[in-house]
């Protein structure tokens, strides 16, 4: 989240101490029955924390000629050998879902799994093989009863599959359309997945329960493999991780994917890289390294066991250690407000907020937020790329010129420190991110009570 961000929240919350973006310096806060100037935020001028969402690799000639030559002969060969093995492995995928009465209820065991499960973890690591990666594995698989639940992160690509097959093919969370596709779904219905229905308005609860079922029935289950993030990025931080691996309250083993390679192929993000150009650049090097690292597995306090929120965020900070990268706030909220920006025109960055942070501070929705995006949009269309005068940013909050809006705006504000009017709007402007107006919005009626209960 931005500084001027934290600093309209800080002001929300009243009492507590403003921290200055620029100088690093603290600066005295807004106290009940008293406004203090607010100093002006450097933030706006560049993110602190890089997009997670796009990927940026740019392919020169030598790159270009390289990925063509290799392609001519790789691709054919390699698509080839990949079909292949997919036919092998259809036929016991068939016999470890067949004579099954009940379904998704019961896990697999005896001979049907052992053959099965067998077989398929060495296809799975021949389809991998031919299709160029070079895999090294550091630490040990644990045992579905030392942690029933596998937590890879980061997720950046479709190939993050290949966990699935070190780990001894665990079950996985899947949508109940990608059982229906030819092959594909009939061996991901011999991992036992965990299904989730589109259609189904419990469906979010009802996976939760069923991952919560199988971790703590004792039963022989196979381990649950989830991508916390439940989104990909480029592997530059650890964005939030979603709840749904830790609330069953059950130790847990984190898992590692590292890229190491001169040229990244894999990514696959919201902006960069479609589906088949990252899959057709890959199988066009002559070989694409990857780590996967199994970390020891993370007993949870007993506090962690009745908060996921604690418990994700400290397995998360341990992964984010090990890995050496920072951990953010943004979540696929802030996917679908980026890629919302960009229909609008605006830049993509407009909704990259933290959303969850902020939506929690500020107690705001995800609808409300899309419909101030939506006009915001068309603020920027008619007001020079969204670059707006004090007064107008008055009229878009719906309040009075006031000196707590004053200070405000002096936190959007990004033309540099110069002699001018206080309140003319043609020499001073600032640009508002839709939300960041909502908070000041807040902020100002906060201030409003402040006044009156003053008066």
């Amino acid at each position: 989240m931005t500084l001027c961000t934290e600093a309209a929240v800080a002001t929300l919350g009243g009492g507590s101490a403003a921290q200055a973006g620029g100088g690093g310096m603290s600066e005295p806060a807004l106290q009940p029955r008293a406004v203090f100037t607010l100093p002006r935020q450097q933030s706006l001028a560049s993110p602190l924390v890089i997009n997670p969402f796009v990927q940026e690799t740019r392919l020169d000639a030598k790159d270009k000629s390289r990925a063509f030559l290799f392609g001519l002969i790789l691709v054919p060969l390699r698509i080839l050998c990949m079909l292949f093995i997919l036919l092998v492995a259809w036929p016991f995928a068939v016999l470890a879902t067949s004579c099954t009465p009940e379904k998704g209820t019961k896990p697999l065991l005896g001979w049907q799994r052992r053959v099965c499960y067998a077989s398929l973890t060495i296809l799975g690591r021949a389809l991998f093989f031919v299709m160029g990666f070079r895999v090294k594995v550091k630490g040990e698989v644990a045992s579905p009863e030392e942690a029933p639940i596998l937590t890879a992160a980061p997720h950046s690509s479709f190939f993050d599959g290949i966990v699935c097959v070190l780990a001894g093919l665990p079950s996985t969370v899947s949508r109940q359309e990608n059982l229906s596709v030819p092959i594909l779904g009939r061996i991901l219905s011999a991992l036992q997945p965990v299904v989730v229905s589109r259609v189904d308005p419990d469906s979010r609860r009802n996976t939760i329960k069923e991952i919560t079922r199988r971790a703590t029935s004792g039963e022989q289950w196979p381990q649950v493999l989830i991508f916390p993030e439940g989104t990909c990025t480029n592997r530059s931080c650890l964005i939030t991780f979603k709840q749904g691996a830790f609330i069953p309250g059950v130790p847990v083993q984190p898992v590692l994917l590292r890229y190491p390679n001169k040229l990244d192929t894999v990514t696959w993000t919201w902006q960069g890289y479609n589906f088949k150009e990252a899959l057709v650049l890959t199988l066009c090097q002559l070989f694409t390294k990857v780590e996967v690292e199994f970390l020891p597995v993370y007993i949870p306090s007993e506090e962690e066991k009745k908060d996921p929120v604690l418990f994700a965020s400290g397995v998360r900070n341990k992964m984010a250690r090990a890995l050496d990268v920072a951990t953010t706030d943004h979540t696929y909220e802030d996917c679908r407000l980026m890629i919302s920006a960009g229909q609008l025109t605006l830049p993509m960055e407009a909704g990259l907020v933290e959303f969850t942070k902020i939506s929690k501070k500020l107690n705001l929705k995800w609808d409300s937020v899309r419909e101030q995006l939506d006009q915001f949009a068309a603020i920027a269309s008619t007001s020079k790329g969204g670059r707006i005068g004090i007064e107008e940013f008055a009229n878009y909050l719906k309040l009075p010129v006031s000196d707590a809006l004053e200070q405000l705006f002096a936190l959007f504000d990004r033309v540099s420190m110069l002699p001018h009017s206080p309140r003319n709007p043609s020499c001073r402007s600032c640009a508002c991110n839709s939300i960041l107006m909502q908070s000041s919005s807040f902020s100002i009626k906060r201030i409003q009570i402040y006044h009156k209960e003053e008066r």
